[in-house]
């Protein structure tokens, strides 16, 4: 199977979808049915400050709480518009953040941003122009709105049409922003309508039931429940711990420094797709195979272009005393633990 293949499946009841690239899984996205999804936006009320933390924490509907980091300003008993920002490590509360946005394959609408901008990644100036007189024509909103790089191979009604819908959305969530009881407002992106707005590159679309079996799918994600990752040249093992997650990266019986280099510059490749698979985030501590302080810098360039390119944020902490190098990457996914169902 060459070329880029997304799936769109179910495991068991839970919603799922697949990226697949030359048949290899290269992303997923799983459904979590008890836990509010990234992007729900809620009305929650306020409860009690956090001292020494400047947060705040949150009532949601069904006895749930969320936790805002920045909460100066806000008093008990005040509602307010948050959005899920990630999950929720185990018996924590849900973070949310209270600048909202409505986020579509094409336009993100910003309240309380007023202004249009394009993203940095289209350069070709007569996409620019066209783009900039769509948005003179059809936004009249005073929201701030930001087109997204997808725009560049779109059609214009396509475009127009989806920054109608999410001014729509805001007209309807904000309408609804001042009640005094916690209340969800949106439920969030699934799977299938993350991987229409997110995966936005050419590929095949495969629909039908059982499309995980038929084409190997279920497979390769039962195997993301070993550590073990292959590499060219050496092993990457990645093992999440309740504090942080531990990646260890071996060569074979090869232990020259060239082996070792070659070693950590696949290490470096694979490193996000292992995290990105696995639902990783928070801090990472990896241990690569012994070699020269002088190749640490060629190490950190390869770490910082796939990191660039891979679409979660995360931040090159840089080296500890014990010679491990040290990530920090936000918690945007479930944790895999297993396929459900």
């Amino acid at each position: 199977m060459k070329g880029r293949t997304i799936v769109l499946d179910h495991l068991g009841t839970v919603e799922a979808a697949a990226l697949l690239v030359d048949g290899r899984l290269d992303d997923l996205l799983i459904d979590d049915p008890d836990a509010p999804r990234p992007g729900a936006i809620f009305r929650g009320i306020c409860d009690r400050p956090l001292k020494g933390q400047g947060g705040m924490m949150l009532r949601l509907p069904g006895g749930e709480t969320a936790f805002l980091r920045h909460g100066k300003g806000l008093r008990p008993g005040q509602p307010l518009l948050v959005q899920v920002t990630g999950y929720a490590e185990g018996g924590k509360a849900v973070p949310v953040t209270d600048r909202v946005l409505f986020k579509s394959r094409y336009a993100i609408v910003t309240p309380g941003k007023p202004g249009a901008n394009i993203s940095r990644q289209i350069t070709d100036d007569d996409t620019l122009d066209r783009l900039r007189l769509l948005i003179n024509e059809v936004y009249e909103a005073d929201y701030g709105l930001i087109l997204r790089s997808s725009c560049a191979a779109a059609e214009d009604d396509a475009i127009a049409e989806d920054i109608a819908a999410m001014v729509a959305l805001a007209d309807a969530v904000l309408a609804d922003a001042d009640d005094t009881n916690p209340e969800a407002l949106t439920e969030g992106d699934g799977p299938h309508l993350l991987a229409w707005r997110e995966w936005v590159a050419p590929a095949d679309v495969v629909t039908e039931a059982g499309s995980f079996e038929h084409l190997g799918v279920r497979d390769q994600i039962e195997g993301l429940a070993d550590p073990m990752v292959s590499l060219d040249g050496g092993t990457m093992y990645v093992e999440p711990t309740r504090a942080l997650v531990a990646v260890d990266v071996n060569t074979g019986g090869d232990t020259s420094p060239a082996a070792a280099l070659k070693a950590n510059l696949a290490a470096c490749r694979a490193l996000p797709r292992a995290l990105r698979l696995r639902g990783l985030g928070g801090q990472i501590t990896v241990d690569f195979a012994p070699m020269s302080k002088a190749h640490r810098k060629q190490l950190e360039q390869s770490l910082r272009a796939v990191f660039k390119a891979d679409g979660i944020e995360t931040s090159l902490v840089g080296w500890t005393p014990m010679g491990c190098f040290e990530l920090q990457r936000k918690r945007e996914r479930r944790p895999f633990a297993g396929v459900p169902g």
